[in-house]
């Protein structure tokens, strides 16, 4: 199985993107951060607004995971850091029965092919430190933990993540 990478642009679109992000959060992260920190990352950076922000202000760019089926699987998302010539990959967030499948490394592939095509060097993200699967994923394509960080996100909220790099692949020489 793998998916293929359909791009986020039209009003509707965002606002699909809004419902499935609030969806995954919801039944996802609460066990990780718990309700209250759920419901304030999703109003604040999973919102229809914040994905409108994102795309209008910081030069954002979003994707949804399309399956075999063509089904929504998930969705992902990020910017070009053109100071530091590299691709933030901000968002990788599958729905429950789509994880396990080989998704997530197929995203990084998705974004070694976009570095590649821009000339970037490197993508990197962060993970909650706590986020095994995910920490363990990244792992797993090549990503290496490179700082740890706690980020104050407003009203008592703190992120604990690592940041996590990986090169863009070369071509075998």
């Amino acid at each position: 199985m793998s998916v293929s990478f359909e791009p986020v642009t039209r009003q509707d679109e965002i606002e699909d993107l809004a419902a499935m992000a609030n969806a995954i959060w919801h039944e996802y992260w609460p066990a990780l951060i718990g309700e209250a920190q759920t419901d304030y990352m999703v109003d604040n950076f999973q919102s229809l607004e914040a994905f409108v922000r994102d795309m209008s202000e910081n030069t954002y760019e979003y994707w949804f995971l399309v399956d075999d089926a063509g089904n929504r699987v998930g969705y992902t998302g990020g910017h070009v850091e053109p100071e530091t010539n590299r691709f933030f990959i901000s968002k990788i967030y599958l729905l429950s029965d789509a994880r396990g499948k080989g998704y997530a490394r197929d995203t990084i592939n998705f974004y070694d092919t976009l570095c590649k095509n821009r000339g970037l060097g490197a993508m990197y993200l962060t993970v909650n430190k706590h986020n095994e699967l995910g920490v363990r994923a990244y792992n797993g394509t090549g990503f290496e933990v490179i700082d740890a960080v706690e980020t104050d996100i407003g009203e008592g909220f703190i992120m604990d993540d690592y940041i996590m790099e990986r090169p863009v692949a070369t071509p075998e020489a």
